[in-house]
C-alpha cells in the first residue's frame, strides 16, 4: 500500500462523500504540500484545482488564507465554475483563481487538474520576450507544447476567460506573460510531473543564461522527438503515478505525516 492509499484508509471519509471524491481530496491535499515542499509556493496565493469526479462543473480548490501546509482533504473547497461554494465552509476561495481555473475546467475536457505558480525562475522566463527555451533536456520536452497569454493585470475578470483559452489553444502549458505559468493535465499526477518539468526547464534556462556565451542549439527534429516521447511516456504508462508517489514518500520521510 502506498502512502496516499494508507492515508486514505486511516482518515475517516465524511458521511455522504463518495470514495472517489475522498480519494481525490487526499491526493490534491498532498499536491499542495508537495508544492510547498519543493519551495514553489507564493505564501497563501496561487491555486491548484481538480475536477470532482462524477459532478459536472464542480472542482476542488484551496481555502484562501491558509498556507499550503495547512490544506487538508477536509478543508478543500468545492466550488462551481463561477467560484461559488456548493458546500458549507468557514473559508472562502481566492477570486483571483476563478477566471483562470474556471475557464480551463469549463472548456477543456482533457484537463482535470490545473496548477498555477509564479516561482522566481518561471516569472523571470515569463517576463522575457523569448519565453521558454527548448535547447536543454527539460526545455526540449516542452517544444510546441506552450501557449502564451499577454498580461492584462490580475486575473479577476470574467471577460478575460475566452482570451486565455484562445492563448492556451490545445496545449497544456500557458505562460502568463509578466506573471507566471498555468499547467493542466488529465489528472493530478500528470499535472504535477508537467509542473516539475516546466520548473526544471526554467531553472536551467536561467542558469545557462547566467553563464554567458552561446547555447548549443538543438534541431527542431530532436526537440520534436523529445516532446513526443515525453508525452507518450506520460500518457501510456504509470510513470507519472510512480513519480508522484515517490515524491510523497520523500516528503513524508523528511517532514513527517502531513496531517
Amino acid at each position: 500500500m502506498n502512502k496516499i492509499d494508507d492515508v486514505n484508509v486511516r482518515l475517516a471519509r465524511p458521511e455522504g462523500m463518495s470514495a472517489d471524491e475522498w480519494g481525490l481530496r487526499v491526493k490534491l491535499a498532498y499536491c499542495y504540500h508537495l508544492v510547498d515542499f519543493f519551495g514553489w509556493t507564493e505564501t497563501i496565493f496561487n491555486h491548484i484545482s481538480a475536477r470532482v469526479p462524477g459532478e459536472e462543473g464542480y472542482y476542488l480548490v484551496n481555502p484562501f488564507g491558509l498556507n499550503y501546509t495547512e490544506v487538508s482533504p477536509q478543508n478543500l473547497l468545492k466550488v462551481d465554475l463561477e467560484g461559488n461554494k456548493v458546500e458549507p465552509s468557514e473559508y472562502d476561495a481566492n477570486p483571483a483563481g476563478f477566471a483562470l481555473h474556471s475557464a480551463i475546467h469549463g472548456a477543456r475536457n482533457d484537463i482535470h487538474c490545473v496548477v498555477h505558480t509564479h516561482t522566481n525562475e518561471i516569472s523571470a522566463i515569463a517576463q522575457k520576450t523569448r519565453g521558454v527555451g527548448h535547447d536543454d533536456f527539460y526545455g526540449a520536452q516542452l517544444y510546441n507544447r506552450v501557449g502564451y497569454h499577454e498580461f492584462e493585470g490580475i486575473t479577476l475578470f470574467r471577460e478575460e476567460r475566452e482570451r486565455m483559452l484562445k492563448s492556451l489553444g490545445d496545449k497544456h502549458i500557458l505562460v502568463l506573460r509578466n506573471h507566471g505559468v498555468a499547467v493542466g493535465e488529465a489528472d493530478i499526477e500528470r499535472t504535477f510531473f508537467l509542473l516539475w518539468t516546466v520548473q526544471r526547464a526554467a531553472e536551467i534556462q536561467l542558469a545557462a543564461g547566467g553563464l554567458g556565451g552561446e547555447d548549443n542549439q538543438l534541431s527542431d527534429e530532436v526537440k520534436s522527438r523529445c516532446a513526443s516521447l515525453t508525452q507518450q511516456l506520460i500518457s501510456e504508462s504509470g510513470f507519472a503515478v510512480k513519480f508522484y508517489d515517490a515524491m510523497v514518500r520523500k516528503m513524508i520521510a523528511e517532514k513527517g505525516a502531513s496531517w
